[in-house]
Formats: C-alpha cells, structure tokens, sequence
C-alpha cells in the first residue's frame, strides 16, 4: 500500500488506518455494545496483513479498555510494530459518563495511564480528542502540555481532533501543530468549504473519521437493522439511522454499490474512497470490528475513482442536521 507524509511529522501512514473505537465494547456513554475482544484482536491483526500501517485510539474509548486490546493484539503480531496513535482529553466519572478536560495535570496523568495501557515507550502522534470549551483557557493550557511531552519524548508528534480554523490557529500560535482529525463523509461534509482548505494551505495533516458515516455507508445496514440496533448502541436515536433522514441516506448507499460493483468493491470502500480523493486528506480511519469486516474494507486506499464516478455520487448526497446529543463529545467517530 501507498504511503503519504503525514504534516510537518516523518510519518508516512498507509491512506486507511485502523479506527479502535468500537473495539472499547459496551459499559460507556457513547459504547457501540458489546464486543469480543479476540474478535478485534483478529480484526486489527487481518488489517495489518492488509498493510494498514497505523492504528488510531483513544483513552476513553471503552474507558481504557480499547487501548488494552491495540496492546494484546501488538504483543502477538510478529511483524513490525504500526505506528500508534491516541487521544487525551475526555474524562470520565465512576458511571462512565464523560467530560472534556485539558488542564495540564489532567493531561500529563492521561499520558502516562496511555503509554501504560499501550505497552509503549512512546506515542507516535498524541492528539486533544476534542477543544474545550469556547474560550476557555484549557486549549492554551492543554496544548502547551502536548507541547511539553513531545520536547519530553514521550510523544513523537501532537495534532488534535474536531478543532475548528480559530482553534487551530490559537494552537499554533503555542506550537506546530502536525494533524487535524475531523469527520468527513458524504453525509457530513462541513469541513469542505473552511476547514479542509485551511490545512491544505498551512501543510496540516488531515486523518479524517467516520469516513463511513458509522456503519452506515458500508452496505451492511438497513431500515430494518437500523431500527434494532441494541439500547446500548449510541447510534441507535442518532439523526442519521433514524427518520426522516435513514431512507435518502439508504438511497445514496445503494448508488455506492453501484459503482462499486463495477470495481468488485463494496459500497463502504467506495464511500472511503470518496473521502480520499480530497486533496487536503491524508488518510482516512476505518474501523473493524472482526477480520471479515476488516476484509472488506482495509484496502479502500487502492481504489481510485474516475471523476465520471464522483459526478454519479455527487447528486445523491444527503445533508444532515447535526449530531444531535453526541455534538458536544463524540460524533460518529470512524
């Protein structure tokens, strides 16, 4: 697989990444239910053969546990180590209920609870999972520290994740920073018009999320899966699953098929693909909850489309009116 330089960092990451946020399981706020640790130690192992050379995590993800099972499934991989990527940032209470925090103390003790969790000696890209709150000093403060741990060596580069064009540039006001991650998909294209042509032109790395709009893009789902997802699926009363705007997205997943049948390619790595085609995204997180699914959808970075292609899809796409509940912590991530 093709390799692209990730910002101002030395890393060349693989066009689609591992995303470990489901594989944190159930027994959190924003869980995706429950989940068979060897199944994704299998599914990030099926991914690497495929030649994913990054995994992207976070510490709360599963409340910790998501960074455990990246461990596990590092410690019986024989081949050489991907890079590792997580985020600080989002606390969280005894009921698994959370809350953004950048205070340095909070960030250098989510650090070191990382590595440890990880098995690491160091973090190949540390990002803020998301901004404080609006003007509160916390950014300053938190990316100062981000800062601080990469002079450290405890962290080889820092980029940080749902940041707007002012957040970014508050914090490359303190330090450089190497990568945004922001959702991008068909169904949630607000980052075109301001924010990806401005890492484009500033040289920040873009590793966009939920490429697949959470499941919903891949093919697999249904009007019918959609209204059965179990209560501890956080999709289950998203806006996008649900009425008034489930149908027209199901509508634009069958014209993913379309093309993708041409290219004996499933609608979820046509709509990765997509994503892929812009000129300011670096790659692009896919997540994998057992080797099948890690099949179908691992080398969606060898799939090029023709522009007659993106013309077809382009008329289809579906807008949404927000994220509802998850906007203000975690919207639909990979």
């Amino acid at each position: 697989m093709q390799t692209r330089k990730l910002g101002n960092s030395d890393l060349h990451i693989t066009p689609v990444g591992y995303g470990a946020w489901a594989i944190g399981g159930s027994g959190w706020q924003f869980g995706w239910g429950s989940q068979d640790d060897n199944a994704s130690i299998a599914a990030i192992h099926r991914s690497l053969e495929l030649g994913v050379n990054w995994i992207d995590t976070a510490a709360v993800y599963g409340l910790g546990h998501s960074e455990e099972v990246v461990a596990r499934a590092l410690k019986s991989w024989p081949g050489q180590r991907p890079y590792i990527f997580t985020k600080c940032g989002l606390r969280w209470d005894a009921q698994g209920d959370v809350r953004k925090v950048s205070s340095a103390d909070s960030i250098r003790r989510e650090v070191e609870d990382s590595l440890r969790r990880l098995s690491v000696n160091v973090i190949d890209l540390y990002q803020i999972h998301w901004p404080p709150d609006p003007d509160s000093a916390e950014l300053e403060e938190g990316w100062s520290t981000l800062a601080s741990l990469q002079q450290q060596g405890k962290v080889r580069w820092i980029g940080v994740s749902n940041f707007d064009v002012q957040q970014l540039r508050r914090a490359q006001a303190i330090a450089s920073v190497t990568s945004l991650q922001p959702r991008y998909s068909l169904v949630h294209r607000e980052v075109e018009d301001k924010l990806l042509p401005y890492c484009l032109g500033d040289g920040i790395g873009v590793i966009v999320y939920s490429p697949m709009a959470s499941g919903l893009l891949t093919g697999a789902m249904t009007g019918e899966r959609a209204a059965n997802l179990p209560k501890d699926d956080w999709r289950k009363n998203h806006p996008d699953f649900t009425e008034p705007n489930l149908s027209g997205n199901l509508a634009l997943v069958k014209r993913l098929q379309e093309v993708g049948r041409r290219h004996d390619r499933s609608a979820g790595e046509v709509a990765i693909a997509w994503t892929l085609h812009n000129p300011a995204v670096t790659g692009a997180i896919v997540g994998a909850r057992t080797a099948l699914q890690a099949e179908g959808v691992m080398r969606a970075g060898e799939l090029h489309l023709t522009d007659e292609e993106l013309a077809e899809i382009e008329p289809f796409f579906v807008g949404t009116a927000g994220c509802g509940e998850h906007q203000d912590v975690e919207c639909g991530h990979k």
